[in-house]
């Protein structure tokens, strides 16, 4: 008996059988949700990591995005139903079928990315934007002025500080002037 190998391919995926998606393509997935008995696309635009399968019914292809700093990663089958059409936004030359490695690469820059801005000192543009709240609070208040009393008493410090170097240079000038005077009298004598 004589086996015959077919594929059960439903006719709105057909044409997917000659798709040519691979590694390292950038792709946008087109997908139907059903929500509340309406039906709506959403698209995932991310990197093909892997396609494994080939062209098989159970054939899958990998896309791994990131979506507000976290990488989020989901696996399509070609040939689901689900998906509306894939669509193939750019194409990149890589040297492996899967890109698992890129998980961790992504990782590490932004691991060193942080590392960076916490060797910086902070500037008033590295700081985040906080909205902050009309009414200002009692505690808040008493703080500031504790702080305005403290800037007060060290700018006074300062000034006598100040005073006190200028006097002891005006004493150490004429200390240096009468040592001149001695010597020029002795040298005279």
């Amino acid at each position: 008996m004589v086996k015959i190998n077919t594929q059960y391919i439903p006719e709105s995926t057909r044409n997917r059988k000659d798709f040519d998606v691979k590694a390292g393509d950038t792709v946008k997935v087109h997908l139907k949700i059903q929500e509340k008995g309406k039906t709506r696309i959403q698209t995932f635009e991310g990197l093909v990591l892997a396609r494994k399968h080939g062209k098989e019914n159970g054939g899958t292809i990998t896309v791994r995005k990131v979506s507000n700093g976290v990488g989020v990663e989901r696996i399509f089958p070609i040939y689901s139903p689900v998906i509306e059409s894939i669509e193939i936004t750019r194409r990149a030359k890589v040297r492996r079928s899967k890109l698992y490695f890129l998980r961790d690469v992504v990782a590490k820059a932004m691991r060193y990315k942080l590392r960076r801005i916490s060797d910086m000192k902070y500037s008033s543009a590295d700081l985040p934007v906080w909205e902050t709240a009309e009414e200002v609070i009692p505690e808040d208040v008493e703080m500031e002025e504790e702080v305005e009393v403290e800037s007060e008493v060290k700018e006074a410090n300062d000034i006598e500080a100040n005073e006190v170097e200028s006097e002891k240079d005006a004493d150490t000038a004429e200390v240096e002037e009468k040592e001149e005077t001695d010597n020029l009298n002795k040298k005279e004598a």
